[in-house]
């Protein structure tokens, strides 16, 4: 079973063994270290977070210590990354497992949720050849599985498969009970098998009947009724049999879809859990283990169907009481999940919103946003939630990507606030209301609906939830602008002018270190930087690194410490680029993220690049672990862009090209703006680099076009004078085709692109400073303001709060001063900056 093609399915209705067979072919696997995943699921897995992080996991513990940490970045990924995006990158991992591997998906039929079904059939098209997918379920797949029959790659096991036979039959009663199956006739195995139509569950059943039955006397009940009938009296028979306070106990742990002595004893309200659940294994009375130590256990699902619907039939109210007691224990030992499930299945909706109000920050965190969406759902549609919970529903909606029905709810609750009287609750719901509406426009763009929300609440708006105030936007990209928060790369007036006016309100308000305030304000530094902006984009970087929460966020901290050392970089300042760069790259593996710290390697290489340095530039990229022939995945997209950079400059065209190119329909699924402009760049220098001018011009109008359409510069000029010669190229061929359209903005952005190079007098000009004397190398601006606090006696950790620059930044600063003025200390930068007449106020 399971050792050829994709996938092998097994399909039974409940009760037909699907897990032993699985279990006992995991066994007989186990010594050649196959498997590598085994995932009993249940309903709350219905959220794609939450499946494929249990999916991870579940490779994670079983694989070689050498292979862990690999798999670490997987789960680093949920919920940050797009499904699309995490898939490719679980298929490339995969494809990396050195030998055969296993992944047992087990109950599958409990997953009805059509992303996890699309995910699913997506993984096994594209599984690598030496992993299969085991899946066991009551009802067929939910996906199609024709084309992988059609190239047999699918395997069936089917119910008639698992029917036990008459011989079967007799061999499984004779193992369990020898004596008392002496007593059976062939007839009724005859009958026994036929009835049972080889159900496993119902000969386990009768074969615990048995021990207190007379063989007639139980077959003469099997015989008639269909599976349902039979399963019910075989529970019945067997429950007869039991000690009242057995039964007792069964009935009323039944409802715990996991129990351990705690949880016993809190249902049942007595202390002889573990002696109950000792007795439990000793009949064989489908407890089922869940973990290795034998602390937790459940019961076989269709026993507990049986017996549960015997409970709430003849105790309605008993059951929902025990839901009610499940749910205190859980919520008094953490566990708030199944807390939230009992007090759901108790119907007691005002216990569930309590639950939820406590634990919704912490499942937001985890990212499980179709397991909040699924609660509140619920909930909401037997209950009238609070306002705030009712808010925090159309919160979770925007980040599910729900507009319709987020604006729904905000429409709502925005009329009943008009209707309040003034108070502080009124006010608190508005600001909230604020920030939600506020996430929404940057998903949406609709900037007038956020203008007349905001129109006279502004200055009225107070602290709120931190939910709102503190959620990380970006779990994993270089740079904000590529997260939603930044609207994948998009640029325009209206978002500067909506950035500005609701950044400026909650510096007001006294919320600067609020990660949403930051992340806006990020999010207009790097826009004010692919605009050439650079001081603006400083100002706002200089502001953003005052705060304590942008040290504290890596999400943050990585983009910004980017920006800052590109900003340095266009000015040519390329030692205090690599400063930045080597002291953030401290700072992280200091915190053992070593998943940040690729992508600051990855920048470190471009930087290497920019200034020709190709032989250090290969070892950092090297240390990136991907190679030219791989496949690329989206994850690492600003990896390999720095990969297909080398690649270039090694005059490899042809292996860059091809990363590009599949890169690139990637970056159009995930609809990344940025990307796409980056790699159409890319590919327009490559292929204009081998002497294909004419795609090389095509490629370059791809990127001109939607550059243009978003104010893009830097990404062209970033690409230095190679890129320079090809806009020339590009405008010259232009003007001779006489194109209309050319000629239009198009080729008005080419001519403004063109002209923000530097010209070839600057460049002399630069020259000759160099030349000079007196001043060896002209200063910058932010040199000559450091000159200006070194002359008013301010510290460097002074210089470096008046600057907003770390001191660190400072001291690199001041040793290319020195350099540059050609001194060694504080006082003879001064004396020769007076002669030279540089200082402020000298004339």
């Amino acid at each position: 079973m399971g050792s050829q093609g994709k996938v092998t399915s097994i399909i039974a209705p409940a009760g037909y063994g699907k897990s032993t067979l699985l279990a006992q072919w995991r066994t007989a696997a186990a010594h050649e270290r196959k498997v590598h995943a085994w995932l009993t699921l249940d309903d709350r897995d219905n959220d794609p977070v939450r499946f494929w992080r249990y999916v991870v996991g579940s490779l994670y513990t079983s694989l070689p210590t050498d292979l862990k940490s690999r798999f670490l970045t997987l789960a680093d990924m949920l919920p940050g990354a797009s499904s699309g995006m995490f898939l490719d990158t679980l298929l490339y991992e995969l494809s990396e497992l050195p030998s055969e591997s296993y992944i047992i998906l087990d109950d599958l039929h409990v997953i009805d949720h059509p992303t996890i079904h699309d995910n699913l059939s997506y993984l096994i098209d594209y599984l690598p050849q030496h992993i299969h997918i085991l899946l066991s379920s009551r009802t067929e797949l939910p996906f199609s599985t024709i084309r992988w029959r059609v190239q047999k790659q699918a395997a069936d096991i089917s119910m008639e498969q698992l029917q036990f036979n008459e011989e079967e039959t007799r061999e499984y009663l004779h193992s369990l009970y020898g004596h008392t199956s002496m007593f059976i006739t062939d007839q009724q195995i005859r009958d026994l098998t036929k009835q049972t139509e080889g159900w496993v569950t119902a000969l386990q059943l009768a074969s615990l009947s048995l021990q207190s039955s007379s063989p007639d006397e139980l077959f003469m009940h099997v015989i008639g009724g269909d599976h349902r009938h039979l399963g019910e009296y075989l529970v019945s028979e067997v429950m007869s049999k039991l000690s009242e306070e057995t039964q007792d106990f069964l009935l009323k742990t039944s409802v715990l879809s996991r129990l351990d002595t705690a949880a016993c004893n809190a249902v049942t309200n007595l202390s002889n859990g573990q002696l109950m659940l000792n007795q439990l294994q000793k009949l064989n009375l489908f407890l089922v283990p869940l973990d290795e130590q034998d602390r937790w256990f459940r019961y076989h699902h269709l026993f507990a169907e049986f017996l549960q619907h015997r409970l709430l039939l003849e105790h309605p109210s008993v059951y929902r009481q025990l839901h009610v007691l499940a749910g205190q224990h859980f919520a008094e030992n953490g566990w708030m999940d199944e807390a939230l499930e009992h007090a759901i299945q108790a119907e007691n909706y005002d216990l569930a919103e309590l639950y939820l109000s406590s634990h919704l920050q912490h499942v937001l965190r985890r990212g499980e946003l179709t397991t909040l969406c699924k609660w509140l759902d619920h909930i909401s549609s037997h209950h009238t939630l609070s306002h705030e919970l009712s808010l925090f529903h159309a919160f979770v909606l925007v980040l599910t990507g729900d507009m319709k029905q987020a604006e729904e709810i905000l429409t709502k609750l925005e009329q009943i606030c008009a209707n309040m009287s003034s108070s502080e609750r009124r006010n608190q719901l508005q600001s909230s209301m604020l920030f939600v509406r506020s996430n929404l426009v940057f998903r949406n763009g609709d900037f007038e609906k956020w203008f007349v929300f905001s129109q006279g609440i502004l200055d009225n708006i107070i602290p709120d939830n931190p939910i709102y105030l503190h959620f990380d936007y970006n779990l994993r990209e270089p740079l904000v602008r590529l997260t939603s928060m930044g609207l994948n790369g998009v640029l325009s007036r209206d978002t500067e002018k909506i950035g500005l006016m609701f950044t400026d309100v909650l510096a007001a308000h006294g919320w600067k270190e609020s990660l949403i305030h930051l992340y806006v304000k990020q999010s207009l530094c790097e826009g004010y930087y692919e605009w050439n902006r650079l001081e603006d984009s400083r100002r706002l970087a200089g502001e953003i690194a005052k705060s304590r929460s942008s040290v504290d966020t890596l999400g943050l901290l990585i983009p910004l410490r980017i920006t800052e050392a590109r900003l340095a970089a266009a000015e040519g300042q390329y030692t205090l680029a690599h400063h930045i760069i080597d002291e953030t790259q401290q700072s992280v593996l200091s915190r053992n993220e070593h998943t940040w710290v690729l992508e600051l390697r990855a920048f470190r290489a471009r930087l290497l690049l920019q200034e020709r340095n190709i032989t250090q530039a290969r070892k950092e990229v090297a240390a990136l672990g991907i190679r030219p022939k791989d496949k690329p995945i989206y994850s690492r997209e600003f990896q390999i862009l720095t990969l297909v950079r080398l690649l270039g400059r090694q005059r490899k065209e042809p292996e860059g090209l091809r990363l590009l190119e599949l890169l690139k329909l990637q970056a159009a699924r995930e609809q990344q703006i940025a990307s796409l402009v980056e790699i159409s760049i890319l590919q327009a220098l490559l292929e204009t680099q081998r002497g294909q001018v004419t795609r090389g011009m095509t490629f370059l109008s791809e990127a001109l076009t939607l550059g243009s359409q978003h104010g893009y510069i830097r990404s062209f000029l970033d690409e230095g004078p190679e890129m320079q010669h090809l806009l020339k190229q590009y405008a010259e061929r232009s003007e001779v085709r006489h194109d209309a359209e050319a000629e239009g903005k198009l080729l008005d952005y080419v001519r403004m692109l063109g002209k923000q190079f530097p010209q070839p007098h600057e460049v002399e000009l630069a020259a000759a400073a160099e030349l000079t004397p007196s001043l060896p190398e002209a200063l910058s601006r932010t040199e000559l303001d450091l000159l200006n606090q070194i002359r008013q006696g301010a510290s460097n950790k002074e210089i470096a709060a008046n600057l907003s620059l770390s001191q660190g930044t400072i001291r690199v600063y001041l040793s290319r001063l020195y350099d540059k003025l050609e001194v060694s200390t504080r006082t003879q930068a001064l004396v020769k900056a007076q002669a030279l007449g540089i200082l402020d106020g000298d004339n």
